[in-house]
């Protein structure tokens, strides 16, 4: 019986044992894995979950928002479409509930950007120290008036790369965020069935 529960023991508690080869930990191989497993498992609560109607719903949104953008920026010959506008259509079509995603920072986020970007190249011109002084000073504008846009940061970037005049505030940035938004209401309530915005303002 006293063998019996020696060897029990020594079962349960060999993992947990600190093992000293050389200075150094070993652990049992089976420990090792379910440290790992539960790391893995711990990682993923912070990844989002979709199901397979909301990917397909994410896929056709993006799709038609996208497509109407670059439709009306070809026959109207008018700019309406910018490359920070596929970073808006992850948040809007993917993630719309999201505080990021919401008429007011998609707005304001993208607008500040734009007016960051078109000050500082008027006042120190598109020298690569002003590229980065726009991204960071719109992204502490956005934090200060809670309109939070990550595109908001592109936006900034891709104006100063440019040398964006005041043109650049009014078409692409605010007339293209405005029809994406318009398509995205349209989607969600329509196709999606789905409640977008969340609010306003």
């Amino acid at each position: 019986m006293k063998s019996l529960l020696k060897k029990s023991c020594g079962f349960l508690c060999r993992p947990w044992l600190k093992r000293l080869r050389g200075g150094t930990l070993q652990l049992e191989p089976w420990h090792i894995k379910k440290q790992i497993d539960s790391n893995l498992s711990s990682s993923s609560l912070y990844q989002p979950q979709f199901s397979y109607r909301q990917m397909l719903f994410s896929w056709l949104g993006s799709f038609l928002g996208i497509a109407v953008l670059a439709y009306l920026s070809v026959h109207t010959r008018y700019p309406l479409i910018a490359a920070p506008f596929g970073a808006t259509a992850v948040l809007l079509f993917a993630v719309p509930n999201s505080p990021l995603a919401q008429p007011r920072n998609v707005l304001g986020g993208n607008c500040i950007g734009a007016i960051v970007c078109i000050t500082f190249v008027h006042v120190f011109g598109s020298a690569p120290w002003v590229m980065a002084l726009a991204v960071a000073t719109a992204i502490k504008l956005m934090q200060l008036t809670k309109t939070l846009h990550p595109p908001g940061g592109a936006v900034a970037l891709v104006g100063a790369m440019g040398g964006a005049s005041w043109d650049f505030l009014f078409a692409p940035v605010l007339a293209g965020s405005i029809i994406i938004l318009l398509c995205t209401i349209a989607f969600h309530n329509l196709a999606a069935r789905s409640s977008y915005p969340k609010y306003w303002l």
